[in-house]
């Protein structure tokens, strides 16, 4: 089905469950809560989805994005130990991991894209153009939630001095 071997199942489904668990605390915290049960489990998730991509990417940029996204994982739930940065934490904190999730987004979409349907997918050519508008959307957004999250926690930093 959709041509994924069992172990692309695996790394598919292991990460799934990352992207509720993001856009939830998106919506209920304007940004990924580390430390928080739902912040818990979307690091397992992501760790899985991170790790398995070795295992069955054929791309040399999968490699990439999976490193990068483990390093941006440790970076995210460990900068909050590192107290000389102060304030910044929570800004470096919120930046990391939600480059995770844009991370996750990226090839989440453009697998879909390159499977769905089963058999006559939606895009062929890594040049369609469905496929460069919905990564563009994809960047749009993570420039502006970026942005808003950015000025929120501003906005908090301000309440707490």
């Amino acid at each position: 089905m959709f041509g994924i071997t069992p172990l692309g199942w695996l790394h598919t489904l292991g990460s799934l469950p990352a992207i509720p668990l993001a856009a939830f605390m998106f919506a209920r915290h304007g940004r990924i809560m580390p430390r928080t049960a739902p912040g818990i489990a979307y690091l397992i998730f992501m760790l899985i989805g991170a790790g398995t991509v070795f295992l069955v990417a054929h791309q040399p940029v999968s490699y990439g994005i999976g490193t990068v996204t483990i390093l941006l994982l440790i970076a995210g739930y460990g900068v909050n130990n590192i107290r000389f940065l102060g304030r910044a934490r929570r800004y470096l904190e919120t930046v990391f991991l939600s480059l995770t999730a844009f991370l996750l987004m990226v090839p989440t979409v453009t697998e879909i894209l390159r499977r769905v349907p089963d058999g006559h997918p939606l895009v062929t050519d890594l040049k369609s153009p469905l496929l460069l508008g919905s990564q563009a959307a994809l960047l749009a957004m993570l420039i502006l939630g970026l942005a808003a999250q950015l000025i929120a926690l501003r906005r908090q930093n301000g309440r707490i001095s």
